[in-house]
């Protein structure tokens, strides 16, 4: 992991996130996340709401998805993340998607490539 990076759990970029509490605080991009997340995942959450400390450790209430099936399952593993885990990879994980969209909405939670390159050792 290089310097700066926070990972949650399931291999999301905290750090890259928008939803981010201190990514909020120096630009706040809620409502695009808003839009966007409606537009590419079907759900929406008011601008307004959309407030996270990240899920690094701990059980964290200031947290979006509080429906994440990742996080119970590496807890109960006692493992730091999905890359320790030896059914890596498992169908709890994401998909991918494309540019200015992929930018905002789905490069801090590729959790999967950043995982493979944990397991190998990067």
């Amino acid at each position: 992991m290089s310097k700066g990076e926070v990972l949650s759990k399931c291999g999301y970029r905290c750090d890259l996130c928008h939803a981010y509490a201190p990514n909020v605080a120096s630009d706040d991009r809620r409502p695009e996340l808003s839009d966007g997340w409606f537009a590419v995942y079907g759900f929406r959450i008011p601008p307004e709401q959309i407030l996270c400390e990240g899920r690094v450790s701990g059980d964290n209430p200031a947290l979006i998805d509080k429906g994440c099936p990742v996080w119970p399952c590496v807890v109960v593993k006692c493992i730091p993340n999905c890359a320790s885990c030896p059914d890596y990879p498992c169908d709890k994980l994401g998909r991918p998607l494309g540019d200015a969209e992929y930018e905002l909405l789905v490069r801090p939670y590729e959790s999967r490539a950043r995982l493979d390159a944990l397991r190998r050792g990067r």
